[in-house]
């Protein structure tokens, strides 16, 4: 539904991405904006205060005041500002309604979009999406990847291939995607959504009335999601499991499309660049998305065919004296780093992992790392916790490195086939994102080529 912005008071919480791109369309459409941020302004904040400042946003840093809340016809919030937060307690008691950008978005454009959630790999699957729609239609790739949707809104898209947190999804209560696909679920972000079952219900909602989709795509491997499948609305397909009816799956080592009953081959798996039985998973998720949308079967393949991995996503980095480099970087819990170690079966992987401890189970990781990886490299906060963990589960090939740099240097001595960055933790304890934290890794490694 349009609005009419004209002198309407708006409020956006946090200096982020997401909330900048509100600010400038709401700004754009004539309402009165104010941004409030919690924390003092970094030197690279000034810069986009000063941006903001000169369309006329009005900026507040170091806290949220009772005049920038005071009248507010409506709250846009950044992703990392939890529901039970002070700020969001304060809106409630002076009943101002609260939403995502994303939510912004979707109420001011009839573009569809494709909402694509899961704890982890929806980000590749989000850029392989948009990649493969993109050989017949206009159809970005936004929200956690690229540009914001209300970046987009003004453009003339086909869709909008939309990567979405728990975070977005809890603050969009009118979202109604065309598409939603599930990639998998796992416990994560507990402490924000205060319960595992919350954490499930803020991704269930695109799935159910009332914010029913055409299609729910959900991942036919997970257990928690095909308990789920009776109560998703729409039409229903799996991936990663062959059934009667709809369905993408891996069989005589190639990848199957099947609707009502009907089975095509996709392309083989020796023919796909992303390596990993999560990454043809990711691949089965985009395929549906396409064949839905109508894209051929050949656009499809050879799209596949060219698409590059996101970085910081399992993305090779290079080869050294016979020694293989991946990083993995957005390996930021135990779950996502558990599908990277499993990608490889090579006899000698050298895995560096820690960083910022999430303090979640680590029996499954540790499991996986006795079948899969030969030495253990840690750093960060969590090495302790770490190191207790893996001897506890019988692994005591483990170092202890006080750096990213001596991690990679003491890798290197060990001769290894692979060396796999893939922390199962957050970045915050030595770098300020898992974004940065590939880079150095990257840059590192790459030194040595010089």
């Amino acid at each position: 539904m349009r609005i009419n912005w004209f002198e309407k008071k708006v409020l956006i919480l946090g200096l982020s991405k997401s909330g900048i791109s509100a600010a400038k369309y709401l700004n754009k459409k004539g309402a009165e904006v104010y941004l409030t941020e919690h924390r003092e302004p970094t030197a690279e904040d000034i810069e986009k205060i000063k941006e903001l400042e000169a369309l006329g946003i009005h900026i507040e840093t170091g806290g949220h005041s009772d005049d920038f809340i005071k009248d507010a016809y409506l709250a846009i919030t950044s992703p990392g500002i939890p529901p039970h937060s002070e700020i969001m307690k304060r809106l409630a008691e002076a009943n101002v309604h609260v939403i995502s950008e994303i939510e912004l978005a979707y109420t001011q454009t009839s573009t569809p979009f494709i909402a694509i959630t899961g704890t982890n790999g929806k980000t590749t699957t989000t850029a392989l999406t948009s990649h493969i729609l993109s050989t017949e239609f206009k159809a970005p790739a936004c929200g956690n990847i690229g540009k914001p949707p209300c970046d987009l809104i003004d453009e003339e898209n086909d869709y909008l291939v939309c990567e979405l947190s728990s975070y977005q999804l809890a603050m969009s209560p009118s979202l109604q995607p065309l598409i939603s696909v599930w990639t998998n679920f796992t416990p994560d972000h507990i402490d924000w959504h205060q319960g595992l079952e919350n954490y499930f219900e803020a991704k269930a909602r695109i799935f159910k009335f009332p914010q029913n989709p055409a299609f729910s795509v959900l991942n036919g491997q997970d257990h928690k999601l095909l308990e789920f499948a009776p109560h998703a609305a729409g039409e229903l397909f799996l991936f990663a499991k062959e059934t009667d009816t709809n369905c993408c799956y891996e069989k005589n080592d190639a990848i199957y499309y099947k609707r009502n009953g009907k089975e095509e081959e996709i392309i083989k798996l020796s023919e796909c660049p992303l390596v990993g039985e999560h990454n043809y998973q990711n691949i089965m998720c985009a395929v549906i998305c396409a064949k839905l949308i109508g894209v051929s079967n050949e656009n499809i393949k050879s799209a596949i065919m060219s698409f590059k991995a996101p970085e910081h996503r399992l993305e090779k980095v290079a080869t050294i004296n016979g020694t293989t480099f991946y990083n993995d970087s957005k390996g930021t819990n135990p779950e996502a780093s558990i599908v990277a170690i499993k990608s490889f079966n090579e006899p000698n992987v050298v895995l560096i992992a820690g960083g910022r401890d999430k303090n979640t189970d680590l029996k499954e990781f540790c499991d996986e790392v006795k079948n899969h990886i030969k030495t253990v490299v840690l750093i960060g906060e969590a090495a302790q916790r770490f190191e207790e963990n893996l001897k506890a589960d019988g692994f005591e090939n483990i170092i202890r490195e006080a750096t990213m740099q001596s991690a990679i240097d003491k890798s290197i001595e060990l001769n290894p086939d692979i060396v796999l960055l893939s922390p199962a933790c957050a970045s915050f304890d030595m770098f300020r994102s898992y974004e940065e934290r590939g880079e150095v890794f990257k840059e590192y490694v790459l030194s040595k080529l010089r």
